[in-house]
């Protein structure tokens, strides 16, 4: 582990706990990260403001991809913005739009336009975008849209993820957790980014360490010698990741962190 210079790690189901919060446990481990000229990445289907929002106190020392690899922003500059084409985006309103018992959200840079929805879907759905609009038609969204998230009560594999995988590999199609599916262009993932990210800062994959617990964390994990799937990660992961770490509400991934530093501290 003494080799490693970058940490990449999603949020939900990984980082953030059940309750969608941060430890204290990792903001103290992170100050160790910093002092030893480690970079921290937070790479998540989330969006920008929204990754902020849970990780405001260091912000400004961290480098964040959002919207599943579609967004890249360190210290306020963007190194990679890719946005859905216009004209598959009306396809894709047509497309989504009709699935049953399917809110789909269409996520920009700042602000995430949902198509109108139950006050009580409104409500889980604020959690992962907390700045909104409710819109009845596609004409309402006034920005470039990276992705488009679509969300299911009860299962995204079962409900949605059939009506859209013809749709690959001309677009990236991914369930991305258990009530999601998100939709970009195809070159959008989170191993894409990550790439981009070594090759910027000279980073090497066997000086990465990565943590994931959803499909959507797949190619993060491949670009990474140190891969580790959350216990409560899907079978999917588990089955890439070449280590396996407590659950996230466990503290899976500041259990490896605190490791990573004991191992610093011998050299």
């Amino acid at each position: 582990m003494n080799t490693i210079k970058m940490v990449v790690t999603d949020m939900d189901g990984t980082l953030l706990n059940s309750n969608h919060n941060v430890s204290n446990r990792f903001f103290n481990v992170f100050k160790e990260l910093k002092q030893n000229n480690i970079l921290f990445v937070a790479a998540s289907g989330r969006p920008y403001y929204s990754i902020v929002e849970k990780l405001h106190t260091i912000k400004d020392d961290i480098i964040i991809v959002a919207e599943n690899g579609g967004l890249i922003i360190q210290n306020e500059a963007v190194l990679l913005s890719n946005s859905l084409d216009s004209e598959k985006l009306d396809e894709l309103y047509n497309l989504v739009t009709p699935i049953e018992n399917t809110y789909p959200i269409f996520c920009t840079r700042h602000k995430a336009y949902i198509k109108r929805a139950p006050n009580k879907i409104v409500t889980i759905l604020a959690e992962y975008y907390s700045n909104y609009s409710l819109i009845d038609s596609i004409n309402e969204i006034e920005d470039d849209v990276i992705k488009i998230a679509l969300y299911h009560s009860i299962n995204s594999e079962e409900h949605i993820y059939p009506h859209l995988k013809h749709l690959k590999p001309k677009l990236s199609v991914v369930v991305s957790g258990n009530h999601w599916v998100d939709i970009s262009e195809a070159i959008n993932n989170k191993g894409n980014a990550i790439t981009i990210l070594q090759k910027h800062h000279n980073i090497l994959p066997s000086e990465t360490m990565a943590f994931g617990d959803y499909n959507n964390d797949i190619e993060l994990l491949k670009c990474a010698k140190y891969s580790y799937a959350m216990a409560n990660a899907h079978s999917n992961v588990k089955a890439i990741a070449k280590f396996e770490t407590k659950s996230n509400d466990n503290f899976g991934v500041e259990l490896i962190l605190e490791k990573l530093i004991a191992e610093k501290r011998k050299y």
